[in-house]
């Protein structure tokens, strides 16, 4: 194996990006929880590549704030505090309203394309309880928003926002547990229909050009979605033991 950052796997190369990528949306999806510590060895075993990219990949979810690299520990998953976890939301809540209206005045044909296409396709799912589909559609969805304010910059702050809210929300311990007592209990179905009707009315601004609108909208939808997240997703508490993952395959 050369010692630059690909890998060889299957007679194909693998990209310390696409390794970064395949550790990030494990980080996310909880298969590694806060504080395990993340290995070299076990993890290019686990990917089927050498450690170089291993190492490279490491180093940029360092800097995405998903990893830490302690002493005598080496690099771990990253433990956000609560205050950490809070500002997540707050800093999102304020760029995407910026991120639409930008898209506005600045998004392509090809942008809208996709964005009305993945607005029929989400309505479809919602309406005909495919709540499953939903979640990799909104992140399509989304993302496309932001590549279309046409400021590279600003879309990788967005697209980030978004997975290290979902990673802070959805990995913490309980978070699928039901709401406080006496709390609204949100009907999922009914949401899913809502919030796919408030995406295709920002479309219809970004189309139109309407800056203020599309910023308007963003900024309601975006305030009842990490709304939803305070009430169902508790914020994570950092713990002082460290946990070795060792699978050794993709779950």
């Amino acid at each position: 194996m050369s010692g630059d950052t690909n890998a060889v796997q299957g007679g194909r190369r693998i990209s310390a990006h696409a390794v970064c990528a395949a550790i990030r949306d494990d980080i996310v999806s909880g298969a590694y929880q806060p504080g395990s510590r993340l290995t070299e060895e076990l993890l290019a075993r686990r990917y089927g590549v050498s450690r170089v990219p291993v190492r490279e990949a490491l180093r940029t979810l360092e800097s995405e704030g998903f990893v830490t690299t302690r002493r005598h520990a080496g690099a771990c998953v990253a433990q956000p505090s609560e205050r950490e976890a809070a500002d997540l939301l707050d800093i999102r809540a304020l760029l995407e309203p910026l991120g639409a209206a930008r898209a506005a005045q600045r998004r392509t044909e090809a942008h809208l394309k996709v964005l009305r296409g993945l607005v029929r396709l989400g309505r479809e799912r919602a309406q005909g309880g495919q709540l499953g589909e939903l979640r990799p559609l909104g992140d399509w969805f989304h993302e496309t928003l932001a590549q279309a304010s046409g400021s590279p910059s600003l879309a990788a702050l967005l697209v980030q926002l978004r997975r290290k809210t979902a990673w802070v929300y959805a990995a913490a311990p309980g978070a699928r547990s039901a709401p406080p007592e006496g709390a609204a209990r949100p009907d999922p179905a009914a949401r899913a229909v809502e919030s796919w009707a408030e995406h295709g009315a920002l479309v219809d601004a970004v189309a139109r050009g309407d800056a203020d609108r599309a910023r308007a909208l963003a900024a309601a939808h975006t305030e009842r979605a990490l709304s939803e997240y305070r009430l169902r997703r508790p914020i994570p508490v950092r713990t002082s033991k460290h946990s070795v993952n060792t699978a050794s395959g993709r779950n």
